[in-house]
């Protein structure tokens, strides 16, 4: 079996590394060579990826990276510098080698650094909360359940070809700078995924579906068993699903009610209100890759968002949150906050550069590198949709519907450039009649613009139809960076949405 012990702590590998020596050798170089402000950062990260195809192994792969990282500033302009060697020579080297890219820019800087205040924090330690350590597992039991997991799709008629794949990160960190602060901190994150693919030969065409378990920050225990995500239900059922998919009628195009599942909605979240919600973004920052934002801080507490049933908070501290930590990349404290309250646009994601050009008084802690070798920059919390105050189940939310679509699970997505007009598509789409479910329809997306969408939420469900939804892979920076997140929402009630059938928007 696997090891499991009590509350998780820092691995002992990590803990050797000479985190307040190297700490102190680089600080002091940074000091002595005329920086007001430094910050240390070592970043390990440990990968792995393992993937089958109908059974069959097709990659198995483990990839370790570490390294250190200081950053600077000499008089208003930022200097950073990275290495891979944990040596103290190293650490006062790259000190040194960032105080000179700091005095280098000097001259094209436009605009005076200033960091906002935030509390000490000495010797602090954070684990995050998984209970079996995922690279404590032997690869050959990550095969056998895959292997597992695969072989009941197979199995099952109508199934032709079944892709599994399981991807697995831990993350150590150790930040420290002059104003005192030093905190180490390690995270864990999984996520495992199935696809069944159902072929038609004679007519040239195949339909596939993919499971809906969420990536999360949990351990091995998300994967195995049924204790976290109920997977002996699940591939049950897909296979009739995906038959019942391939026979669908398509879909009517026009304006439609939408019951929207956490499954499908958080990518939604995601895209129209995480990275809108951004600073950087909203000030042209962060405009080369994927965009600004439309959310623009002289509509900062006037523009409407959406309906007085949206609420929104921005969330560091979600359990089981991929965000989820306990300090960012500048040693601020992990926090929860609104973006939207009823309906109403109130808040941004800052960092603590981004915070006193805002006017606020503190960074909410939105600061993250995915490498020792990157620049932290200003990166997403936890986004979510908070749950209505009374316990309204999916199905009371689909019995308000007289024709509508239920829609469960993500698949593809486009949103231009100041995350405004957007068109999502699902896994499985359910035809709502009469206030029940009534089969499937399929070639479906739904098209709006950020505001309109969210302006059309009459209701959210309840409690217990909160769920996190999330990905591995949100992308951002130039040169690219990549951070997983998570987005929390209720089933959620839209009326009258644009509905597109996407085969004949395709020509066919």
């Amino acid at each position: 079996m696997w090891d499991v012990t009590g509350p998780r702590t820092i691995d002992a590998d990590f803990l050797a590394v000479p985190r307040h020596g190297l700490a102190d050798a680089a600080l002091t170089a940074a000091v002595h060579a005329g920086a007001g402000y430094a910050d240390l950062r070592i970043h390990a990260i440990t990968t792995e990826t393992v993937q089958l195809r109908d059974g069959e192994l097709e990659n198995a792969v483990v990839d370790h990276e570490i390294g250190l990282a200081v950053r600077v500033i000499v008089d208003g302009t930022w200097g950073f510098a990275s290495h891979a060697e944990l040596t103290t020579a190293a650490a006062a080297d790259t000190a040194r080698r960032a105080v000179h890219v700091a005095k280098t820019l000097a001259a094209l800087n436009a605009e005076r650094i200033e960091l906002a205040p935030e509390p000490v924090y000495r010797d602090m330690s954070w684990v995050s909360d998984y209970r079996i350590d995922p690279f404590a597992v032997a690869v050959d039991d990550k095969i056998g359940v895959l292997e597992d997991y695969s072989g009941r799709l197979l199995s099952s008629d109508g199934v032709d070809h079944v892709t599994a794949w399981l991807h697995t990160a831990k993350e150590q960190t150790f930040y420290a700078d002059t104003f005192g602060s030093s905190i180490t901190q390690q995270r864990v994150r999984v996520l495992p995924s199935l696809e069944a693919i159902a072929v038609d030969a004679a007519a040239g065409t195949f339909d596939t579906m993919r499971t809906l378990a969420p990536p999360t920050a949990r351990g091995w225990e998300a994967v195995a068993g049924d204790e976290v995500w109920d997977w002996t239900s699940e591939l049950a059922q897909l296979p009739s699903l995906l038959a019942e998919k391939v026979k669908a009628p398509s879909v009517v195009a026009g304006p439609t009610d939408l019951v929207i599942d956490p499954t499908n909605l958080w990518l939604t979240i995601h895209e129209s209100i995480g990275h809108a919600t951004e600073y950087d973004r909203a000030i042209g920052y962060e405009a080369a890759y994927a965009g600004t934002s439309f959310a623009t801080p002289d509509k900062l507490g006037r523009m409407a968002y959406g309906s007085p049933v949206m609420n929104v908070t921005a969330d560091r501290t979600t359990e089981h949150g991929l965000a989820t930590i306990g300090f960012d990349d500048e040693g601020v404290r992990a926090q929860s906050w609104d973006l939207v309250r009823d309906g109403l646009f109130v808040g941004y994601q800052l960092d603590r550069v981004f915070a006193p050009r805002l006017g606020v008084a503190r960074s909410n802690g939105c600061s993250y590198a995915d490498s020792a070798h990157h620049v932290p920059i200003q990166r997403m919390a936890n986004v979510s949709l908070q749950p209505g105050p009374d316990d309204v189940s999916t199905d009371e939310l689909i019995a308000r519907v007289c024709d509508g679509l239920y829609i469960v699970g993500d698949k593809s997505w486009s949103i231009d450039m100041q995350r405004y007009n957007f068109q999502f598509t699902g896994q499985r789409f359910f035809r709502i009649r009469d206030g029940r479910l009534d089969g499937q329809v399929r070639d479906v997306a739904y098209q709006a613009t950020t505001t309109d969408f969210w302006g059309a939420l009459e209701a959210v469900g309840g409690r217990s139809t909160w769920r996190l939804g999330g990905a591995f892979n949100c992308g951002k920076a130039q040169p690219g960076q990549v951070a997983a997140v998570s987005h929390g929402c209720p089933s959620a009630l839209f009326r009258g949405i644009t509905v597109l059938n996407t085969r004949e928007e395709g020509g066919r």
